[in-house]
């Protein structure tokens, strides 16, 4: 993430998805929090953006997408509910980001199969490597 601009659009992004299913839960707030302070975006800041969100910014890089999908999976996964209107909704981002769609069913595939929702960074862009071959 380069500019202060990416990141509030990144967090604006993550609190409009942790949003799909009517309300934020607590564990998805904890992560939104925890993500914010890794960006370094001040708590006032963070707050301020769930009345008021930033403007969208394309994020540029593939490998910035490509967490930032993953993000928004952990985000998903965080209630311990996968609702429809997420799954649907993850994936209409990760192709508007331009993602490949194959890549991003492995990854939540994987996902639902690790007993902690977690998988290896290699795993994840290993993923989406084979996809461009």
């Amino acid at each position: 993430m380069n500019t202060y601009e990416e990141k509030l659009s990144l967090l604006t992004e993550m609190i409009s998805f942790a949003k799909i299913d009517g309300e934020i839960h607590e564990r998805e707030l904890a992560f939104l929090s925890i993500v914010a302070a890794q960006l370094k975006i001040e708590k006032p800041v963070f707050e301020s953006l769930f009345e008021h969100p930033a403007e969208k910014v394309v994020i540029k890089s593939e490998h910035q997408r490509i967490l930032q999908f993953y993000r928004l999976a952990l985000l998903m996964h965080a209630d311990g509910v996968l609702h429809d209107n997420e799954q649907v909704a993850i994936r209409e981002m990760g192709i508007n980001m331009g993602l490949s769609p194959f890549a991003m069913k492995g990854v939540l595939n994987e996902m639902q199969r690790s007993p902690t929702g977690l998988i290896d960074p290699d795993m994840l862009l290993a993923l989406f490597r084979a996809q461009q071959n």
